[in-house]
């Protein structure tokens, strides 16, 4: 808590630190007036024009709450202006003659220009703006092109702080030299920039420009629905953190039979998905998420629940299957919102039974075990004697929404079992907290950073031989490959559209050759790391799964964490902050039956280590392995084809179910009268003339 106070002062600190400098410059500007100073009115109009570009480019925190408060960029650069232009002219130095005017005209010209050039670019995003977006689909038809320049069409504010810039500097050189040629000469140049900046983003709006209207656009995504005739899709709606919870399927689903899908709710998470080669299609509106209903779409996957889940759950059309993103004896794991599913998808017999315990509606029919498909990269525990340096992976789990002091170790016990990992000279720790570690709770996101300082002092403590500069130049040539692969085809400056545009043909096979340089930079990664050091592992790569590759030894929280290093069958030990006994714990979380429990003070660290430096020991290897069938389900037939048939035969429902109703409605169909009369004189008309025709000659 004393962290967090810390880092609320430094925040609040560098706030009134900007506000300081903008009042500063602010008083200067009126203190010139006052004591009659043209160099104190320019520099206090150049105070605050650097510190408009310092809350720019290093306090956007700041400038957001200056925003909230009235105190935007615009109505700060106007009252300096004011006071500047004001000022000078009271004090005479600008005097009003022809140049005095023409700098006044000139300097409200750009005022004027910068709010027709927003209003302008205000229009050009609005027309910009399908009711879609997409990725991986032609876009021919669409009328996709380049976008405006960013400067006119979305930098508002660096446009207006460079406009002030260059007028205060014109200002303030005709003020040291009396001459308002100079700023006039500055502001008649700004105002031909931005007249012939907005006429060119005027021509956005011109119709060799525009994007299909929202009309348009969505009868070309009729037609393309019709066209690609999706049979199953992914379908995610999520924060900003939360895309791995989307990502960890995309390999499993592209792996189907059929025509799969990828339906996302919010536009960013486009850009937030991984490299897959999958249609993606973004419908931010439910009524334009409706038109799936007249698709050839019939089972719609769910990897986590969300607000607008509900919203997709009213297209009668589809099945639903609730797939997870991960899998554990957490509360969460068994959400009451899971009966809302056609069918809830799990790993094992030990999800089954939890839902079948948990008793929150779901019944077992509805229930079906597909295993894990995505767990196919974690390898098995290296054969032989255990190596001379350990290397142990502690992966907590976060908080939660939930006030349970269960959920994570990292407030109670994190600290306790570092420092006795740390302690053994022959352990090399990687730490690597779940990326919403602190995101609820204060406490967890400090005892976090006081668990990365304590393997930086751990380290620095350490020595010992690092790899060759060819080790590190491998992981550099990695890593470029890699980037080059993962690097958007839209440049910079791109908006929405542009991105569609350069998105809306992926090459072939660009998905594996993403999976296959990710797996050799990940193998670099690790070569140019010493053996003795500790790491923080953070960030999108190294993932969750090349850690467990590496490591010797789990220590977790109870989580989906846990049921995935499992298909190793390498030791792994679980905090228990529970507040329960070990045998109370063991019973309520299946997922330890076959683990080493540690306390909060994790005295047991040391005797876990012996376990795995001599595996005669290890009492626990059989228990792991009849564990990791209760939890993973058979390794026969392989996870991937059972979630290939689940997904089958939910479509065949899906299939049966629509043609149920197709029979009902043509029952229900009302019967023209008229038309049966006439349908059947021309029936009689027609047997009468088949009798006089004779059989062989019968219509």
């Amino acid at each position: 808590m004393a962290r967090t106070g810390a880092r609320s002062l430094r925040e609040l600190a560098a706030l009134g630190g900007t506000l300081a400098l903008l009042a500063l410059g602010y008083v200067l500007q009126l203190l010139g007036i006052v004591l009659s100073g043209a160099a104190l009115v320019v520099a206090g109009a150049v105070l605050g024009v650097l510190t408009d570009v310092l809350l720019l480019r290093w306090q956007r925190g700041a400038a957001r709450r200056l925003g909230r408060a009235q105190m935007t960029a615009p109505v700060r650069q106007l009252l300096r202006d004011a006071l500047l232009l004001g000022g000078l002219a009271r004090l005479d130095a600008l005097r009003p003659d022809g140049k005095g005017a023409w700098l006044l005209v000139a300097v409200l010209g750009c005022w004027a220009l910068h709010f027709l050039c927003q209003a302008v670019a205000g229009a050009v995003r609005t027309r910009r703006r399908l009711p879609f977006v997409i990725r991986n689909i032609d876009a021919t038809g669409l009328g996709l092109t380049p976008a405006p320049p960013a400067l006119f069409a979305r930098q508002g504010t660096l446009r207006l702080t460079a406009v002030g810039a260059l007028v205060t500097a014109g200002a303030a050189v005709s003020a040291g030299t009396g001459d308002e040629s100079a700023a006039a000469l500055v502001a008649s140049c700004c105002c031909a920039v931005l007249l012939a900046g907005t006429a060119w983003l005027g021509t956005w709006l011109l119709p060799r420009r525009r994007v299909a209207d929202e009309e348009r656009a969505l009868a070309w995504l009729d037609g393309w629905l019709a066209e690609y005739r999706p049979t199953v899709a992914l379908y995610f709606s999520g924060g900003t953190s939360s895309a791995y919870q989307a990502n960890m399927w995309l390999s499993t689903l592209a792996a189907l039979d059929g025509q799969p899908l990828i339906v996302l709710r919010e536009r960013f998470m486009v850009r937030k998905l991984g490299a897959t080669d999958i249609p993606v299609l973004c419908l931010p509106k439910v009524a334009h998420l409706m038109r799936l209903e007249h698709s050839a779409l019939r089972v719609l996957l769910h990897p986590a629940n969300s607000g607008k889940t509900s919203q997709a759950l009213r297209i009668p059309t589809l099945k639903h299957a609730f797939i997870n993103h991960g899998e554990s004896d957490k509360l969460s794991s068994c959400n009451p919102y899971a009966k809302a599913y056609d069918q809830v998808w799990v790993a094992g017999e030990a999800a089954r039974e939890r839902y079948r315990a948990a008793d929150i509606g779901v019944e077992d029919k509805d229930v079906v075990e597909v295993g894990r498909p995505q767990l196919a990269p974690i390898r098995p525990a290296r054969p032989g004697p255990a190596p001379e340096m350990l290397t142990v992976l502690y992966a907590p789990t976060w908080e939660g929404w939930t006030t349970d002091p269960g959920n994570t170790s990292v407030i109670l016990a994190g600290e306790n079992i570092v420092r006795a990992l740390l302690a053994d000279p022959g352990v090399r720790l990687l730490y690597k907290p779940h990326p919403m570690t602190g995101s609820v709770d204060p406490r967890a996101r400090e005892a976090d950073m006081r668990i990365r300082e304590l393997v930086t002092e751990a380290n620095a403590r350490r020595t010992g031989p690092r790899p060759g500069p060819e080790t590190v130049a491998g992981l550099e040539r990695a890593a470029v490959e890699l980037e080059e692969l993962t690097l958007s085809t839209a440049r910079p400056g791109a908006d929405e559209v542009e991105r569609m545009l350069a998105q809306s043909r992926p090459e072939p096979g660009h998905a594996d050759r993403v999976a296959q340089a990710t797996a050799a930079w990940e193998e670099a990664y690790w070569a140019s790391l010493p053996d003795w050091e500790h790491q923080v592992v953070t960030g999108p790569g190294p993932g969750i799964y090349s850690c467990f590759n590496q490591s010797d030894l789990l220590i977790s929280d109870v989580s989906s964490v846990v049921s995935d290093y499992l298909v190793s069958e390498k030791p792994y030990a679980v905090a228990n902050t529970s507040g329960m006994s070990e045998e109370e714990y063991r019973t309520a979380y299946p997922t330890v039956r076959a683990a080493a429990i540690l306390t909060p003070a994790a005295e047991g660290v040391p005797e876990l280590l012996e376990t795995v430096r001599h595996p005669e020991r290890d009492l626990l290897a059989e228990a792991r392995r009849a564990l990791k069938v209760h939890l993973l389900g058979p390794a026969e037939p392989p996870s991937l084809a059972r979630f290939n048939a689940a997904c089958l035969a939910l479509a065949a429902e899906a299939e049966a179910r629509n043609a149920r109703q197709a029979a009902q409605a043509r029952e229900l169909e009302p019967v023209d009268a008229e038309a049966e009369v006439e349908a059947e004189h021309e029936l009689n008309g027609s047997q009468a003339l088949a009798e006089a025709l004779g059989d062989d000659d019968r219509l």
